[in-house]
């Protein structure tokens, strides 16, 4: 009995530990995205003031969001990056399904090796190809458009690696009916792989739009006009060339930048758990 009571004391204090764990390290995600919130609701008086406060003795909100959407083109910024990300994660679903399928379901010579190629290019930081990148970008004329946003995103790495991992958890058998019943490969793809999948495709949508999103490295070396640049990059214009040392405009800026990630990510949360779990199961 001794020996029980002591498991189910250790047991009980590893879950007291892990969940001291799980807060601290969510409270140190957090915090910064509250100070930002915080500061966004501030007077310029107040921001760097050298008493920590989070809720201001001034009201300075209705100010600030006033400033981020008239001081700058925050909104175009907006469905910049909206029209870029909806793009990009059109194109690369429907490149990275097929490709997924294929390593998943289809056996050819190489294949192995084609699916170690994508493995590489999951280590590979993106950063390393803009060189390359930005020279093809000016072959093709297509330097500060928004094709140089899109294309060298059109095919993920991940999403292949994250698709395939799941169409193999769908068994065979399936595949099988699939062809039986007169199916090609592509319409096997997109009216029976895909739809068994979608909390990996929610999954990697997420990923994809989030990345992208926020992605302010490659659109700072492709796009110059104001007119085609994503949220990340026009905040930084914003507070270069308009904002200033004003620090509560883009703070507003910044937060109403986020709001829409926050509340895509809370809405499909629970799609995007089974996604990343689901291709754990059959290797």
């Amino acid at each position: 009995m001794s020996a029980v009571a002591s498991v189910k004391g250790f047991s009980a204090l590893a879950g007291i530990l892990r969940h001291v764990v799980l807060l601290v390290t969510g409270a140190l995600i957090l915090i910064p995205f509250l100070w930002m919130i915080s500061l966004s609701i501030k007077a310029p008086g107040e921001i760097f003031h050298a008493s920590l406060s989070v809720w201001p003795v001034q009201f300075y909100g209705i100010e600030n969001y006033e400033k981020a959407l008239s001081e700058a083109p925050l909104l175009r910024y907006m469905g910049n990056g909206l029209m870029v990300c909806g793009l990009i994660l059109a194109l690369q679903i429907l490149l990275c399904a097929p490709c997924a399928y294929a390593l998943a379901k289809l056996r050819f010579f190489g294949r192995d090796l084609v699916f170690g190629m994508v493995l590489a290019g999951l280590i590979l930081p993106h950063q390393v190809l803009s060189l390359p990148l930005f020279i093809l970008g000016y072959k093709l004329a297509i330097l500060n458009t928004y094709a140089a946003l899109i294309l060298p995103y059109v095919v993920s790495p991940f999403g292949i690696f994250l698709l395939r991992q799941f169409f193999k958890t769908i068994p065979d058998d399936v595949v099988h009916a699939a062809r039986l019943d007169g199916l090609s490969e592509l319409a096997i793809v997109w009216k029976v792989m895909v739809p068994m999948a979608l909390p990996a495709v929610i999954a990697f949508a997420i990923f994809s739009v989030v990345g992208h999103w926020n992605e302010l490295f490659w659109p700072l070396i492709a796009v110059r006009d104001q007119s085609l640049m994503p949220p990340p990059l026009g905040i930084l214009v914003f507070k270069n060339e308009e904002a200033g040392s004003d620090y509560g405009p883009l703070m507003a800026a910044s937060t109403l930048v986020v709001l829409p990630l926050t509340i895509a990510f809370l809405a499909v949360q629970r799609w995007f758990v089974e996604g990343l779990t689901g291709g754990a199961v059959k290797q």
